[in-house]
């Protein structure tokens, strides 16, 4: 449970971003696997769930291969709220606006920093999954292509809000295992990753002696 302060607080931070809602992360206290992803969608803010839409069908094809349940990981993003634009299209003659979502910016991932900072130190937990490119560079700071990386264990501190009053980055004295993959969305537009994605599942399996 997040504290409310800090959930205000972060409130607070993301107020002249276009984003909405609020998603807290969701787990067990000392989840097996940690998972950062990107930032919750129109599904995940209106029912509160982590994954919940399209894609969090795709994650629990994931940890099925893994072995994993979902009550056994706890499910976290770098932005907090749902960021989004809003797109104008012509339907039937009709002219629709509708907001849509899409990738945070550096600055909103900056400004939920202290709420994903929080949970990792509480949640001490034995991996750290990223989901995508956007949660690798945050954890990591890293501008290597996620092709790359996915698929490895990598052992290094991750970034963590200087302070408050300093809005920047500074790496943790105490080191993690990291393992980058792909968001289960990317499959949706590259279906050629799925067996990837698979595969990278059943190398969890094999890490966590599953």
């Amino acid at each position: 449970m997040l504290p409310e302060a800090l959930v205000q607080l972060a409130k607070e931070r993301m107020a002249p971003y276009p984003c909405e809602g609020f998603l807290p992360g969701r787990g067990p206290k000392h989840p097996v696997l940690f998972f950062v992803g990107e930032a919750p969608g129109e599904t995940e803010i209106h029912t509160h769930v982590p994954f919940s839409g399209r894609a969090g069908k795709e994650l629990d094809l994931f940890l099925e291969r893994a072995g994993v349940k979902r009550d056994e990981i706890f499910i976290s993003s770098s932005v907090r709220s749902r960021p989004y634009q809003y797109k104008t299209k012509q339907i039937r003659g009709e002219t629709i606006t509708k907001k849509y979502n899409r990738t945070p910016t550096k600055a909103e991932v900056l400004a939920h920093a202290p709420v994903l900072d929080y949970e990792i130190a509480q949640a001490e937990p034995e991996m750290l999954i990223t989901l995508g490119r956007i949660g690798w560079e945050r954890l990591t700071g890293s501008k290597e292509k996620i092709t790359h990386v996915a698929g490895k264990i990598i052992e290094q501190p991750i970034q963590q809000l200087k302070s408050l009053e300093d809005n920047a980055f500074i790496f943790s004295e105490k080191m993690y295992r990291i393992f980058p993959t792909y968001h289960p969305a990317s499959v949706f537009y590259n279906p050629g990753l799925r067996p990837v994605i698979e595969e990278h599942a059943y190398t969890i399996r094999e890490l966590l002696n599953r």
